[in-house]
């Protein structure tokens, strides 16, 4: 017997794609200025000035700051230019 409801609706399969988001963190250190900081976070991660300036503050006054949030692919070449630009940073 044939449903006429039923009828024309295909099995449809669903694919989720799973995507790790991580973070990227900057912590606080004793070496670099408030400005190497905030000019860091606007060249390598793309900050508004204000924004740069925010998370600078929290960084100096909380120890660490999540500057970024995204998948590994995105976060790593960040991660790497702060670096060589002498901030401590980590991927989380």
């Amino acid at each position: 017997m044939n449903n006429p409801e039923v009828e024309g609706f295909e099995d449809v399969l669903t694919v989720e794609e799973v995507v790790d988001k991580k973070d990227l963190i900057i912590y606080n250190d004793d070496v670099n200025s408030f400005d190497h900081v905030i000019t860091s976070l606007i060249k390598v991660c793309k900050h508004e000035p204000v924004q740069a300036e925010q998370c600078t503050y929290l960084i100096h006054y909380k120890g660490k700051c999540q500057v970024k949030h995204g998948d590994w692919e995105t976060l790593e070449p960040m991660c790497t230019a702060l670096l060589n630009r002498g901030l401590t940073a980590e991927i989380r």
